[in-house]
């Protein structure tokens, strides 16, 4: 059994933003080699983002930009399974990537958070975020570090492949099939409380500012991978979409009142999530 986990932390709301990544390799489930590195985003670092992590520009200064380590990542990446918890980091590498017009890493993606809601029924449809799971778990993590929580994806996988039985290659096929088998596929049509077979089922997402798609087919997109969408920030919104106009406008400093309220809501510990409409997109086109 030989695989590799990533994390990346970002700078902004711009899911190409990398500012961290950290990558660990395990063999026969026990760590073998692992790396982690500041990476200069070229880009601004927004106070939001800066709250969670605590790497700001002063941070990376002096740090390789993400094209000068592209080779790097290449080595530990390419021709191996590569998990994450959640697509998020998956989108990142993708977009990051494609802003130094480099070539994406060759390797087989396993969402962590697809085999917790398979592996432990209490996690099925809710609480399978990557600090929940390891404290249910019993792994203690400084969460929002790259290379910690990439060894706590790797440890939720291995921690299910010991207690179901299933290998590293039953397990890539199985986060394919349905939580339960036994039940009928969710329905064709789009709901807006979401498909609870969807990669993101549990997560509240919420819209805001201009959008180049009309809100009702970016609902629609959101319900069919699982969020259930909602029309306005409140204590259980765990993802905000923005408009790529709103983030970009004066280096994200002019927000709208449901960006001010999901951050307000972040400083006081929530965890909310927030992504720019082209990231979301990313996103929704590789989790179908």
């Amino acid at each position: 059994m030989e695989f590799v986990a990533i994390d990346v932390e970002t700078a902004n709301a711009d899911m190409s933003s990398i500012c961290q990544i950290g990558i660990a390799c395990y063999n026969e489930g026990s760590l073998s080699e692992e790396w982690k590195s500041y990476i200069d985003p070229e880009d601004y670092f927004d106070a939001i983002n800066i709250s969670i992590h605590g790497i700001d520009e002063s941070t990376v200064k002096g740090s390789p930009k993400l094209s000068d380590v592209a080779n790097q990542i290449y080595k530990y990446l390419d021709d191996h399974v590569c998990v994450c918890h959640t697509h998020f980091d998956r989108v990142a590498i993708r977009q990051a990537f494609d802003k130094y017009e480099i070539r994406h890493p060759n390797c087989t993606w396993l969402d962590s958070a697809r085999v917790t809601r398979r592996a432990w029924a209490e996690f099925a449809w809710r609480g399978y975020g990557l600090g929940n799971i390891c404290s249910f778990l019993g792994y203690n993590f400084a969460p929002h570090d790259a290379l910690e929580d990439a060894k706590a994806a790797a440890y939720i996988l291995i921690t299910a492949i010991n207690q179901t039985g299933l290998d590293l290659e039953a397990w890539l096929k199985r986060v394919e099939q349905p939580i339960d088998p036994a039940k009928s596929s969710y329905p064709q049509s789009i709901k807006k409380d979401g498909n609870p077979e969807g990669y993101l089922y549990g997560e509240v997402l919420v819209f805001t500012g201009a959008l180049d798609i009309s809100r009702h087919e970016a609902a629609d997109m959101a319900a069919k991978i699982g969020c259930q969408v909602s029309s306005g920030v409140t204590k259980d919104t765990t993802i905000l979409v923005v408009g790529d106009q709103d983030i970009k406008r004066l280096a994200g400093h002019v927000k709208s009142s449901k960006h001010r309220k999901a951050e307000s809501l972040i400083m006081k510990g929530k965890e909310i999530r927030i992504l720019q409409e082209s990231d979301f997109k990313h996103l929704v086109a590789l989790v179908e």
